[in-house]
């Protein structure tokens, strides 16, 4: 057995999360290299590289395995936001076993499903860390009431704002899993605003980040900070720009690269013109024979992976569900995402089975 001593560098597990507007996505934008999976569309006024929306969980899923694949092309993920994900997770989870809702399973079911499939997402994520990436999760925060078994009374928290009716399964494991967990907040001060100290008033408002866990607020961090420190990215800087060679501050100008591979037109010559970027990229819309009334989670993925629609209608005939001249837009949005968006993988695999045993 191999013995390893002392500290291991590689990439780090960051959850920051906080009230809407506080600064959560400026913050995550400094770090390394990040390119942003825009779950929410809320980074459109920002100047860095992101991946489309996603419309699907399957589709979000295949965007962080293709930052995987990019090496040190990128040096930071930040998915933004991680509640508004789960509400993804959750959708597709439904749509696969032909649920309306989390609670439809019955006996509690569905909150099983849900923290096991975001557990795999997670388990994901922790990949893309090996492969020398950082991980950054954004996250609003919501206040509960939280009573503590060996105390009386309870009081007001903040925590994860994952969703209401799973949080309890998803929020503990998204903390587990983080190597830095970061509360940023308002930093206000009760002063009286009378001679008797009856009535009080709120006033400050620096925003701080608060580093070690609290009664009030859920934190963590593992390099020592100290307990509060301002919003600004200099003060966790270090923790980052020396966490392995992927991840290394760049020493010539930033590049561009292509977003997941969408279908194109003919290609250029390699030494043509340079990849576009991810956010301007013409290959984010869609080749003229796709119905733009297709559903977007199924038209999203056959976009990416360059699947026309003869080929969805002859993978669904072969199996018996539809005729081959029916549209795809005349499917039953159950089967749309439950079997093609929820089972992308299976039908992307028979799609290639068929084309590779082609006659010609």
């Amino acid at each position: 057995m191999q013995v390893i001593s002392g500290k291991v560098e590689k990439a780090k597990k960051v959850v920051v999360y906080g009230p809407e507007g506080i600064g959560k996505s400026s913050l995550a934008g400094q770090f390394p290299r990040p390119v942003f999976i825009d779950t929410e569309g809320s980074t459109t006024e920002m100047n860095v590289d992101r991946l489309p929306k996603p419309s699907s969980w399957e589709m979000l899923r295949q965007q962080v395995e293709w930052v995987k694949q990019q090496g040190s092309r990128f040096g930071t993920l930040v998915i933004d936001t991680i509640d508004w994900a789960e509400m993804l997770c959750v959708e597709g989870i439904c749509a696969k076993h032909g649920k309306k809702g989390i609670e439809d399973f019955g006996y509690g079911n569905g909150y099983v499903y849900a923290k096991e499939e975001f557990g795999r997402f997670l388990n994901l994520l922790s990949d893309v860390v090996d492969a020398g990436i950082h991980i950054v999760l954004v996250a609003h925060a919501q206040i509960i009431k939280f009573e503590q078994p060996d105390e009386m009374g309870a009081y007001d928290r903040y925590q994860l704002k994952l969703g209401k009716k799973t949080s309890s399964q998803t929020a503990p494991l998204v903390k587990e899993w983080a190597d830095m967990v970061l509360f940023i907040n308002y930093k206000t001060f009760s002063v009286a605003a009378d001679q008797k100290g009856t009535k009080h008033k709120g006033q400050g408002g620096m925003r701080t980040v608060y580093t070690t866990h609290h009664p009030a607020w859920d934190a963590k961090n593992r390099h020592g900070l100290p307990d509060e420190i301002p919003l600004d990215y200099a003060h966790i800087a270090h923790i980052f720009n020396g966490a392995g060679a992927p991840v290394a501050p760049p020493t010539s100008p930033p590049q561009t690269y292509a977003a997941p591979p969408m279908p194109t037109q003919a290609s250029a010559p390699a030494d043509s013109t340079p990849p576009p970027h991810p956010t301007t990229a013409a290959a984010t819309t869609a080749p003229p024979e796709l119905d733009p009334n297709i559903p977007p989670s199924l038209r999203d993925l056959m976009i990416q992976h360059q699947v026309t629609k003869t080929d969805i209608q002859i993978v669904v005939s072969k199996k018996g569900y539809y005729p081959m001249d029916t549209p795809i837009t005349n499917y039953d949005p159950g089967f749309v995402q439950g079997v093609l968006v929820g089972a992308w993988p299976q039908v992307h695999n028979m799609i290639k089975d068929f084309k590779a045993n082609l006659p010609f």
